[in-house]
């Protein structure tokens, strides 16, 4: 029998969003209906409010979430009733030519549950990344639903869900850092923290913080940055050169670019030692160009790369950085700044633009 809960609705662009009752369906073969605990509010929601993902319009916001399985449809054998899960936007295929050559971090037909939740009157509503978590209960198919164990604070294990997992995920697994590494990373919000504390978790030797807010800086320090750098009035070359004085004057051998953004990417690749290694976390708009020369490319050698989720695979991850943080290894709880309920999301949208929140986290 189909439930009636309520959910957080993004009905059109730039409006406010609305706490509304929604319609979760029972759940088929291969889906999971959730109890949600716990959900971050992301940028990601954000950018779904604004249009900038799609304009599929009505959206049910919310994807980094934790929770409890209360109802699995036919075929369903990797969680069962009861179980404690983090939601994931990377249910592998196991059948796409990347899953076949053993890189189902890249795989390219990810699945979402194949029934729409919907307004009461019918309407269909489009997930936020095929998850739709700021609600009572949510439908995802089954390997979106990523077993961990019980007890742990959903408001910090949700938070693997999208954004810490993807800092992380970028310095652990994309670059990855090394032990002795020096590293880099501009912008230090939510998803650059992660970067940071990655980083200090794979051992790097010195880990610098490089964000124009001295609120995000701090925050940096907190969870593993040994130098910051504010960049408010820095044009590249000095950034660069800041860069390089805290590096022996050679370059990180890793720099993270969490922004996203022609000019903060150009920081990061003259920023790094010879054949020292860029990473792309930061997500860039449609419209955004990059202009560098051939040449320069050629000659600093090393490597380039964009990190997608973080490049990792839940099913391995989250259990792993879940068991750290409880050995007190990696502080993820340092991430939640704030704990609110349903009503104040659209607050904590506006939150965000002050820099003084890692995350507002949706305590249900």
């Amino acid at each position: 029998m189909p439930w009636t809960v309520n959910g957080v609705v993004a009905r059109t662009k730039g409006a406010p969003v609305e706490l509304v009752e929604i319609v979760v369906p029972d759940p088929g073969p291969g889906e999971v209906v959730v109890d949600v605990a716990a959900c971050g509010v992301c940028h990601t929601d954000l950018h779904y409010r604004e249009g900038g993902i799609t304009d599929d319009y009505p959206f049910l916001l919310g994807h980094e979430a934790a929770g409890t399985v209360s109802a699995v449809g036919p075929d369903v054998t990797n969680v069962a009733v009861g179980d404690t899960v983090v939601l994931n936007w990377r249910a592998v295929c196991g059948e796409c030519r990347a899953c076949r050559r053993g890189r189902p971090q890249y795989c390219f037909d990810t699945h979402n549950a194949a029934q729409p939740m919907t307004l009461t009157d019918g309407t269909p509503l489009t997930p936020a990344l095929g998850i739709g978590a700021f609600a009572e209960k949510t439908l995802v198919a089954a390997g979106q639903a990523t077993k961990v164990e019980p007890g742990v604070d959903p408001a910090v294990a949700g938070l693997l869900g999208c954004g810490v997992m993807a800092g992380i995920g970028a310095a652990v697994n994309t670059a990855p850092v090394q032990r002795g590494d020096t590293v880099a990373v501009i912008g230090c919000g939510g998803v650059g923290c992660a970067a940071v504390a990655g980083a200090d978790l794979a051992g790097a030797r010195r880990i610098i913080a490089i964000d124009l807010d001295d609120a995000k800086l701090e925050h940096a320090r907190t969870v593993g940055a040994t130098h910051t750098i504010s960049s408010r009035g820095l044009d590249q070359d000095a950034v660069v050169a800041a860069i390089a004085e805290l590096t022996d004057g050679f370059g990180a051998d890793v720099v993270i670019d969490a922004v996203g953004r022609p000019e903060t990417w150009k920081q990061a690749f003259y920023g790094r030692d010879l054949a020292g290694t860029v990473v792309l976390v930061g997500v860039p708009t449609p419209e955004m160009m990059l202009d560098i020369p051939l040449a320069d490319v050629f000659g600093r050698g090393g490597a380039l790369k964009s990190s997608w989720y973080g490049d990792c695979l839940p099913e391995r991850d989250f259990p792993a950085l879940l068991e750290m943080y409880g050995q007190g290894r990696l502080p993820l709880d340092a991430f939640v700044t704030e704990r609110i309920p349903l009503t104040d999301v659209e607050e904590a949208f506006e939150t965000m633009s002050t820099g003084t929140v890692l995350r507002s986290v949706v305590v249900l």
